[in-house]
């Protein structure tokens, strides 16, 4: 919250840490010299109004005379120019008076927004000098939005896939699952309401936002959760059990078992999780036998008597 006048806090009433609603007063700066503002303001109104009435009356005492020929038509043009002049003199004192208004309302600050009030930067007693001094913060709480930026290669996959590009669009079928930090899975979904048209140049990544209830406000601004993206469909997908693929150096692989029971090593991409699974971009086909169990012991070449793993395993 910034103040868009100057002058001397007189009053903080704000708790700071405290949920308000919109138009709660948060401080209060020195109204003084805004309302002799005010007050000098309606005066000079007032005298332009006044000048303006006469000149009405004058010119309405000599229009009828002209047709009577008893006033010449100069005396009438300068009474209506002077009409003109002092109309335009009310008009400017009249915004001088909303001018001046308005600076003495916004020596009151009030929240703009509903939200949580955060630490107060100026205190009772301090001078604000103007928008440019940060009073204080207010957080929305009971929704809030989530940023996240998945990897080039995982967006550019969801691109060319037509229905989970129509999915990721803000608002469309696509929900956000969040995972708080405990692990335990946040009760409300989100939905995306914002997907940046550009990529970061300084991380080369792309943001997607989410907005979500928080009723409960299990979240706080700030907060490091994680997401997961659901409602997405990709045909013939390939998922295995995460233990299965071994990372080093950067590299993927899997174990798969071959013609003869003979094991061999495949260098594997795999993108995503879903659930307990790895997403398998490419290095399988389907069909293959992967090493769930037991990879430790099992070698390039070897050969080995493979047993179908049991479902709840998988």
């Amino acid at each position: 919250m910034r103040s868009p006048v100057a002058g001397i806090i007189v009053a903080e009433p704000i708790t700071e840490g405290a949920e308000v609603s919109a138009g709660t007063v948060l401080f209060r700066i020195d109204p003084t010299i805004y309302t002799a503002a005010v007050n000098s303001a309606e005066a000079r109104l007032a005298e332009a109004q006044a000048k303006l009435d006469n000149d009405n009356r004058t010119v309405a005492r000599l229009q009828p005379l002209l047709g009577q020929h008893a006033v010449a038509q100069k005396d009438v043009d300068d009474a209506v120019a002077a009409q003109a002049q002092d109309k335009a003199g009310v008009d400017d004192a009249m915004a001088a008076v909303d001018r001046a208004r308005k600076d003495l309302n916004d020596a009151t600050v009030k929240a703009e927004i509903a939200g949580r009030v955060g630490r107060a930067n100026l205190m009772l007693g301090a001078r604000v000098t103007g928008p440019n001094d940060l009073l204080t913060t207010i957080d929305q709480v009971d929704q809030v939005r989530i940023s996240f930026r998945p990897s080039t290669q995982q967006v550019l996959a969801w691109r060319r896939n037509p229905r989970s590009s129509r999915a990721l669009e803000p608002g469309g079928s696509s929900r956000v699952t969040i995972v708080l930090p405990d692990g335990s899975v946040y009760p409300e979904q989100g939905k995306l309401d914002y997907v940046s048209p550009v990529l970061d140049s300084a991380t080369g990544t792309q943001e997607f936002r989410a907005v979500v209830a928080n009723p409960h406000r299990l979240l706080v601004p700030g907060q490091f959760v994680r997401v997961r993206l659901e409602g997405l469909v990709r045909d013939s997908a390939i998922l295995i059990p995460q233990r299965a693929v071994a990372q080093s150096l950067g590299r993927q692989s899997v174990f798969v078992v071959g013609h003869g029971d003979t094991v061999s090593s495949h260098d594997v991409r795999a993108t995503a999780w879903v659930g307990q699974k790895w997403l398998i971009d490419s290095g399988l086909v389907a069909g293959d036998r992967v090493v769930v169990d037991g990879t430790q012991k099992v070698r390039p070449g070897g050969v080995v008597k493979p047993v179908p793993a049991a479902s709840d395993s998988l």
